[in-house]
């Protein structure tokens, strides 16, 4: 049964990225209200989360995106939303589109028409720099936020309160990882505001990437979220949630994913990567699966420990990536230390050093 049957027809765009051959983006045609997550009565909370579940997808609408290349006039590429109302654009480039000097998002619009108007929203697309060698692509769930989304269909239920009567601002960051992000991907945070198609602002100079087995109904949340706590933004890969085994189920959340990271690595080849996770989800050993099938492109990988103990899965990832010489940082706080800095050789790098010394600073038990 359709939720908001009356509600106007709007396109929620996210954040899209592209290489020098191909741009890759999506979109989403929803029949909703646009929600704003002001911390207010509980009620109104509730309110507010509930409509970003109750919205109502609109299938087979047409919707273009407008790309514009440097010296060169607008193009408009079609797509048709899908049955859940996605509409996906994979658009290859009749030639190369060179990157900037350092990583930037360009702007895109996408158009579209309801009853006699016509309607158009703009949207942003990660592109790295020349001088980028090193990326991140980092898990959100439990590695800088608990969503209380994810997990079997028990940990959900006990969790509801957390997901729908708190807003952005009242959840609480990991600790130390505003500190540790940032020092890791620097640089500038993408304004808000209308602009106009081919427009361009600073990124990080550290592009960061962002991967989470939420649904995407929480895109909005997270993106509040993400501002909020002063970490980098960057694209976000979630999941069409259903109430379904499939969607509950522990295996599901790493194919999820594996399937998102390999397609970023693949979309760069001539990037290297970092990835940060925690030990909720299998992290550990999904992130060495990757880095054993993408020889020499994961630079190294992050693992914030919330359990006590590791799986015998975990000891073996652990061991091939030790064999592999893939360097791995397993620890319950972002204090990364100088020792595991060296052993990845960027003790060197100023930047690196900065990030040990920050993280430090800030960590209490060292006052």
């Amino acid at each position: 049964m359709p939720f908001l049957p009356t509600a106007p027809v709007r396109i929620q765009p996210y954040l899209g990225y592209r290489n020098r051959e191909r741009l890759h983006i999506t979109a989403r045609a929803l029949r909703s209200r646009v929600g704003k997550f002001e911390k207010r009565s509980r009620w109104r909370a509730a309110k507010t989360m509930i409509g970003q579940f109750a919205s109502h997808e609109v299938a087979d609408m047409p919707v273009e995106l407008e790309i514009a290349r440097p010296g060169a006039p607008p193009q408009r590429h079609r797509g048709l939303t899908d049955a859940e109302g996605f509409v996906r654009f994979d658009i290859e480039f009749d030639s190369a589109w060179d990157y900037d000097e350092h990583p930037a998002w360009e702007t895109v619009v996408f158009h579209w028409h309801t009853g006699d108007e016509d309607q158009c929203i703009d949207a942003h697309v990660l592109a790295p720099g020349d001088d980028t060698g090193l990326a991140v692509i980092s898990d959100i769930d439990d590695t800088i936020i608990e969503t209380g989304i994810t997990g079997d269909f028990r940990k959900v239920m006990r969790n509801w309160r957390r997901v729908l009567m708190q807003m952005p601002e009242e959840r609480i960051i990991v600790p130390g990882a505003d500190v540790f992000y940032n020092a890791l991907g620097g640089g500038e945070v993408l304004a808000e505001g209308a602009g106009h198609v081919g427009d361009r602002q600073p990124a990080t100079h550290r592009p960061f990437f962002y991967v989470s087995s939420s649904p995407w109904n929480l895109f909005s949340y997270l993106v509040t979220y993400i501002r909020g706590a002063g970490l980098p933004l960057g694209p976000i890969a979630l999941r069409d949630w259903g109430l379904d085994r499939a969607t509950f189920g522990s295996s599901s959340h790493g194919a999820h994913k594996r399937t998102a990271i390999e397609g970023i690595l693949g979309t760069f080849p001539d990037l290297k990567f970092a990835l940060i996770g925690d030990d909720s989800q299998g992290d550990l050993t999904a992130f060495a699966d990757i880095a054993l099938a993408n020889p020499g492109q994961v630079r190294a990988i992050f693992i914030r420990k919330v359990g006590e103990t590791m799986s015998p899965e975990e000891l073996n990832a652990k061991a091939q990536l030790r064999a592999a010489g893939v360097p791995l940082w397993l620890g319950n706080s972002y204090d990364t230390g100088h020792q595991f800095l060296a052993s990845i050789g960027l003790l060197a790098d100023d930047e690196a050093t900065a990030i040990v010394d920050s993280v430090e600073a800030s960590d209490p038990a060292r006052k």
